[in-house]
């Protein structure tokens, strides 16, 4: 078994909030030496790791000479970095793997003071993609929100009507950032936050990760996308959904129908062992059999911006874009994953239709995390 090194925050690195599932906002260092689990932390943090009682030998800076450090005149930041160095040696630790986003300033200390460092993003990846208990526990919460923020979009969306210039609900302006803030609202009530999400009307909506913005208009796509954040456990849920308001045209219904047809085909055949690309594969065969295009039919080194130019999906977890990759890659579901499925239809000056559910790998097959309807008028 080889050693494993880690260093960050518990708030911005999601490979050290998966193994201390605890919100610990300064740098700690944890590491697997010898089959035992270490973690080097500040007095501040030292009591609440303890009391997880999750196998840890939880280690406090003063072990390591901080005191002295400090008070000599060493700097904080750098005090820290040579407590992290005196660690590994106090554990003989001299070899150890590495993710991709270890620190450049640690690893040259560490590697001045004989550790051999290894890179390996896959493996952590990989050690994330099976989510523990509190993980899904966290991620359902986080889908429950997103769906009361994705209810209180429809039922503002339902209330509006044309005035002539636009599209009134309550006697004001329905406007991507109204529509933003009542989802926000919703989610926030849920214990989430919704901070970054898309909105996107008209012409925008064909246009990827438009975040959206302005007036929306009747009978154009609006799509809302959200991957809201809960709180308790840091981890992301996403769904996706398209209306109209009014009549929705001719075109958006066809790529409407297109769209579901692809999501069912490629949720029926989730399960443990099937590629991702096999997943996306079964995606694209609506669109194909319509005569539009997709990453699939596209000739080699083309650039599309129009039918289905992404992927069908990702995993999602303590990132909200994580393995595994449902497109191109060689990426193979396992259980315990949980992965969006989110086929869409877009044509550039007009607009697109997605749809995205969020769902976890059994052992058997899957579960649908999204418990929401599809219609195109809210």
């Amino acid at each position: 078994m080889s050693n494993v090194l880690i260093h960050g925050d518990t708030v911005r690195s999601p490979t050290m909030r998966h193994e201390i599932p605890l919100m610990v906002p300064d740098p700690i260092l944890y590491s697997e030496v010898g089959g035992q689990r270490h973690v080097v932390v500040s007095s501040l943090e030292r009591s609440r790791l303890v009391a997880l009682d999750a196998g840890l030998f939880v280690h406090a800076f003063e072990e390591f000479g901080y005191d002295e450090l400090v008070s000599g005149g060493t700097e904080r930041q750098d005090a820290a970095l040579e407590v992290f160095v005196r660690s590994c040696g106090a554990l003989a630790l001299d070899r150890a793997t590495v993710p991709s986003d270890f620190p450049l300033e640690l690893a040259d200390r560490l590697r001045t003071a004989g550790v051999t460092l290894e890179v390996d993003r896959r493996l952590f990846e990989t050690r994330r993609r099976v989510k523990s208990e509190a993980e899904l526990e966290g991620i359902r919460r986080a889908q429950a929100a997103a769906q009361d923020g994705m209810r209180a979009a429809a039922e503002l969306l339902r209330r509006a009507s044309p005035d002539g210039s636009g599209v009134v609900a309550d006697g004001e302006p329905v406007t991507c950032e109204r529509v933003k803030d009542v989802i926000r609202a919703a989610v926030a009530r849920g214990g989430a936050s919704a901070d970054a999400l898309i909105v996107a009307h008209g012409p925008q909506s064909a246009s990827g990760h438009d975040m959206g913005s302005g007036p929306i208009q009747p009978n154009e796509p609006v799509i809302i996308d959200l991957w809201p954040l809960d709180l308790e456990s840091a981890c992301f849920a996403d769904m996706t959904r398209t209306f109209a308001i009014g009549e929705a045209p001719d075109e958006l219904r066809r790529y409407y129908e297109l769209t579901r047809e692809s999501l069912s085909r490629s949720l029926a055949a989730v399960r443990p062992g099937v590629a991702g690309k096999e997943l996306f594969r079964l995606s694209c065969e609506p669109y194909e059999q319509a005569g539009l295009p997709t990453q699939l039919s596209k000739a080699p080194g083309q650039v599309l911006d129009e039918g289905y130019f992404h992927s069908l999906g990702h995993g999602v977890g303590l990132d909200v874009h994580e393995a595994p990759l449902l497109g191109r890659a060689p990426d193979v579901l396992v259980a315990g994953d949980v992965i969006t499925l989110e086929p869409g239809c877009y044509r550039p000056g007009f607009g697109g239709c997605r749809l995205e559910d969020l769902v976890l790998v059994t052992e058997d097959g899957a579960e649908l995390l999204t418990d929401f309807p599809y219609d195109l008028e809210p």
